[in-house]
């Protein structure tokens, strides 16, 4: 099986929306990339009440500092592309009214041709959810009830539902997905919200656990999902991955996916054999510029494809 590569696209401080998210987009899909991507971190307060991923006392990265909007970034990247899958690794969906969200979802879908795919995650930060106006407490909830409206949204019409957050009475709603759906993917460590993968989700997206970690946990959610009725055969694991490439191979400990552009096909490797079907490339945070941002991909991508992956 051919890995399938993504690229994840300018948002950071250092980058011009207007200008290199569709500069980037037209590259990756160019390049023969398979997908593009974003996340979403929407505010640093200057006194966190949480260490940077929920770490105590760690210190935010100076990189999140004013990160775009991950739906307006996916939209300006849909209008100059015509094949590249468009998603989101990962929207932490709490944040997000679900009837305006699955709303803008389904259009975006539309709009691509059915290109998206929605990964959501239920995030970290205590003072994102305050000022998103949402309970950190009852943020597993909240993405349940979202998975729901998203669901009926999609759905055929009239639509309705009643939860929580969302109270549709009998209506039509669209523009709808192309294929019915929008294909749901999951960022989950927990138990609680690995058990969420297996029952509801269409695939899994770790982001930085070791490759035996994936392994062991991506077999955990097929069982769950075959005792639950489900084919896992019909899952896909999408990875995200922190890339930092060095002009000279690193000795010794090294972080994973961190070193020359063998050491990271090496890396990649493992995750091939470790289950992971797709990996996204995040190489924004290291490079200056959307010219250097694009240079590296193409690298990357080229080492990839010549190692026979």
């Amino acid at each position: 099986m051919t890995l399938r590569l993504g690229l994840g696209l300018p948002q950071m401080k250092q980058y011009e929306p207007g200008r290199d998210v569709t500069a980037v987009a037209r590259a990756a899909e160019e390049s023969g990339f398979d997908s593009v991507w974003v996340f979403e971190r929407t505010l640093v307060p200057e006194h966190p009440v949480d260490g940077m991923y929920g770490v105590p006392d760690l210190p935010w990265s100076d990189a999140y500092r004013k990160v775009a909007d991950p739906l307006v970034t996916l939209t300006l990247a849909a209008a100059v592309t015509e094949r590249v899958r468009l998603g989101s690794c990962v929207l932490v969906a709490p944040l997000h009214a679900p009837f305006e969200l699955a709303r803008t979802l389904g259009t975006l879908d539309a709009a691509s041709s059915g290109r998206l795919v929605a990964g959501f995650g239920t995030g970290w930060s205590r003072d994102e959810y305050e000022a998103a106006g949402s309970d950190f407490a009852a943020r597993g909830t909240s993405l349940d009830e979202l998975l729901d409206v998203c669901d009926a949204v999609w759905g055929p019409d009239p639509v309705s539902y009643e939860g929580a957050r969302a109270r549709i009475a009998a209506a039509e709603v669209g523009p709808k997905p192309v294929n019915g759906s929008v294909p749901v993917l999951l960022a989950a460590r927990t138990s609680r919200a690995l058990d969420r993968v297996a029952r509801r989700a269409d695939g899994w997206m770790p982001t930085g656990m070791p490759h035996a970690a994936v392994a062991r946990t991506w077999a955990r959610i097929r069982e769950q999902a075959e005792r639950g009725g489900r084919d896992p055969d019909t899952l896909t694991m999408i990875q995200r991955c922190g890339v930092r490439i060095t002009d000279a191979p690193l000795d010794g400990e090294r972080g994973q996916h961190q070193g020359s552009v063998e050491q990271i096909v090496e890396d990649l490797a493992e995750g091939v054999a470790s289950g992971v079907g797709e990996v996204i490339l995040e190489l924004q945070r290291g490079a200056r510029d959307a010219a250097e941002l694009t240079g590296r991909a193409r690298l990357l991508h080229a080492a990839v494809r010549d190692a026979g992956m």
